[in-house]
């Protein structure tokens, strides 16, 4: 029996091809979405009718597309949240839904570090400047020996700790479930959230977007921070607000901010763009080759299951 799949993910197979080998090789046919091709609803829609899975990337999955699916068992997210996917839909209609959670924790902790340094010392600046002809004397701010505030002490989270550690920083941690071997292993204190933006000199964000975290990040959150800390959210967009991100880094409220995700994606306008004390990332906290490969072959070897009837 050949088995219809269709990825709408942008990354899914263009960058790893063993899982969509895999596939082939357990009898799938598989379409990918042109990459740069942004689908509508009705888009979605029409080119899902007739398949067996999905793949799906941050693109939204809706009860009218899991409806028109007949033949749908399984929908797996190319990546860990499936905010974007009606799971109320698919859980009625008894369909499947599976994710690559911690796949690509490694790719998106080192990308944190990296985007952690390169506010502290204004590398995207100084390079730019250069670029631009000038050579200004950028001073710069350590990261090591200051305080880490880490909002949700996941996959993710527990990596970062491990990588942060030996910049000999004392590290800060909120979380609703507290994994309290590993904080004292790590001598990681748990505060509530008021606390750890209080306290801290640098702040990562590595939650899911809910109801309970939507804009999780306001007004009254940032100006708990100190005058000179840097935030990194690499998470979800929208648990940040991005119009009151703007006003604090434009007002000096904070030192600066890194953002990998936005609550309109791709970006193509924002208030943002203005600022020299912002840092751009376009969502590609797990886009290496290993987190590719090993997302890709978690969603086909999911989906080979699924339609087998193994899992």
């Amino acid at each position: 029996m050949t088995y219809k799949i269709l990825s709408t993910s942008p990354s899914f197979g263009y960058y790893a091809p063993e899982p969509v080998e895999y596939l082939k090789n357990h009898g799938c046919e598989v379409e990918l979405v042109p990459q740069g091709k942004k689908l509508s609803e009705e888009e979605i829609i029409e080119k899902a009718r007739e398949a067996d899975a999905l793949i799906v990337g941050v693109e939204k999955i809706s009860e009218l597309v899991i409806e028109a699916s007949k033949n749908l068992k399984i929908i797996a997210k190319h990546g860990a949240g499936v905010d974007n996917i009606d799971v109320e839909a698919t859980s009625g209609r008894g369909i499947a839904v599976i994710n690559a959670a911690g796949a690509n924790s490694d790719a998106v902790a080192d990308l944190t570090i990296g985007l952690f340094l390169s506010l502290a010392r204004s590398i995207p600046f100084a390079d730019r400047s250069i670029r631009e002809g000038s050579w200004p004397r950028v001073v710069g701010t350590q990261f090591n020996e200051k305080i880490l505030g880490i909002i949700g002490l996941g996959q993710i989270g527990k990596k970062v700790v491990k990588r942060a550690s030996c910049f000999d920083i004392k590290i800060l941690a909120f979380d609703i479930m507290k994994d309290k071997a590993f904080a004292q292993k790590w001598g990681i204190n748990y505060l509530s959230l008021d606390e750890l933006l209080t306290e801290s000199d640098f702040v990562s964000i590595h939650i899911p977007l809910g109801p309970s975290t939507h804009r999780l990040i306001g007004e009254k959150e940032l100006r708990l921070m100190k005058k000179g800390a840097f935030l990194v959210n690499i998470s979800r967009g929208d648990i940040v607000d991005e119009e009151a991100l703007y006003r604090a880094l434009q007002e000096g409220v904070i030192g600066g901010a890194a953002l990998d995700v936005f609550a309109d994606e791709p970006l193509r306008e924002s208030l943002l763009f203005r600022l020299d004390n912002v840092i751009l990332t376009p969502h590609m906290g797990g886009y290496t080759y290993e987190a590719l490969k090993e997302t890709g072959m978690i969603c086909a070897r999911g989906i080979i299951d699924a339609l087998e009837e193994r899992q």
